[in-house]
C-alpha cells in the first residue's frame, strides 16, 4: 500500500478513538458508517403465534396511535406493574392489577415495533437505543416494587434484576461484536416470562407459600430462586459460547 494511503488509512483509525469536540465530525462518521443491519433471533415457544397477532393488530391501529405511543405506554404499564406489586403489600387484590399491567405491557413493548415494520417508519438506530433503556427502566420499577410487595425477599428481587441486566448486557454486545440480537434464551422470551410472572401472581391469591422439603417458603422466593439460577445459567454459557466464537474468528496470524 502506498505510503500516503497508510497515512489516511491510520488516520481515520485513530479518529475514532479520540473524544470528538465537534459533533459534526461524529454525524460524518455516523453517515459513513450506519447502523449495522442486526439479525433478530427469535426461538421462544410461542413467537409464530405472537406474531401473527402482532400483525393482525398493527394492521387494525389507528392511524394516530403511532409506535412510540405504544413504547410510552409499555413504559407507562411495567412502572404501573411495580406500583401495584407495592400496593399488593396490603391489599393482595392489587396483585389483578399487576396481571393487568403485564398484558398492557406486551402490547406497548411487543407491538412498537412491529407497527413500525408494518408501515415501514424505521428508525434503527433510535429505536434500539429508545426501547432498551425503556425496558431497562421498566424493569427496575418492577423489580422495586417486587422487592416491596413482602410476597419475595428484596435480596432475591434485587439479583434477578441484577440477572436481568446482565442477560441484557450480553445481548447488546453481542449485537455489536456479532451482529446478532437475540431476544429469546433457550426458548423463552419477554412474553413467556410474563405470562409465567401473571400465572404467579394468581396463584400468590392461592397459596402464597409452598411447601417444599419439610418446610414452608414464600412461593416466589422458589421461583425466584430458580429463575434467578436459570438467568445466571443463561449469562454464562452465552458468554463463553460467544467469547469462544469471537476468538476463532479472529484468531491473530503468527
Amino acid at each position: 500500500m502506498a505510503p500516503h494511503l497508510v497515512a489516511n488509512a491510520s488516520s481515520q483509525n485513530m479518529t475514532e478513538f479520540c473524544e470528538q469536540v465537534d459533533p459534526r465530525v461524529l454525524r460524518e462518521m455516523k453517515r459513513a458508517r450506519p447502523l449495522p443491519e442486526m439479525q433478530r433471533i427469535q426461538e421462544s415457544w410461542i413467537a409464530k403465534h405472537e406474531k401473527g397477532v402482532l400483525l393482525w393488530l398493527a394492521a387494525r391501529t389507528p392511524p394516530w396511535i403511532g409506535p412510540d405511543h405504544l413504547t410510552v405506554l409499555g413504559l407507562a404499564a411495567q412502572i404501573g406493574a411495580g406500583i401495584c406489586y407495592t400496593l399488593a403489600a396490603r391489599n393482595r387484590y392489587a396483585l389483578l392489577g399487576v396481571t393487568a399491567c403485564l398484558a398492557l405491557n406486551w402490547l406497548g413493548d411487543s407491538l412498537d415495533g412491529t407497527l413500525a415494520r408494518a408501515r415501514q417508519q424505521l428508525r434503527p438506530s433510535y429505536g434500539f437505543y429508545v426501547d432498551h433503556m425503556v425496558d431497562s427502566f421498566g424493569a427496575l420499577a418492577l423489580m422495586g416494587g417486587l422487592a416491596l410487595s413482602g410476597y419475595i425477599h428484596p435480596g432475591i428481587a434485587i439479583g434477578l434484576l441484577v440477572a436481568f441486566f446482565m442477560l441484557s448486557i450480553q445481548s447488546y454486545l453481542a449485537a455489536y461484536a456479532l451482529g446478532e440480537f437475540r431476544l429469546s434464551f433457550w426458548r423463552f422470551g419477554p412474553t413467556e416470562l410474563r405470562i409465567l410472572l401473571a400465572v404467579g401472581n394468581l396463584a400468590l391469591l392461592w397459596k402464597p407459600h409452598v411447601h417444599f422439603l419439610g418446610r414452608y417458603y414464600r412461593l416466589f422466593d422458589v421461583g425466584g430462586v430458580i429463575g434467578l439460577a436459570g438467568m445466571s445459567l443463561m449469562v454464562l454459557c452465552f458468554t463463553v459460547q460467544n467469547t469462544i466464537r469471537l476468538y476463532r474468528e479472529e484468531r491473530i496470524a503468527k
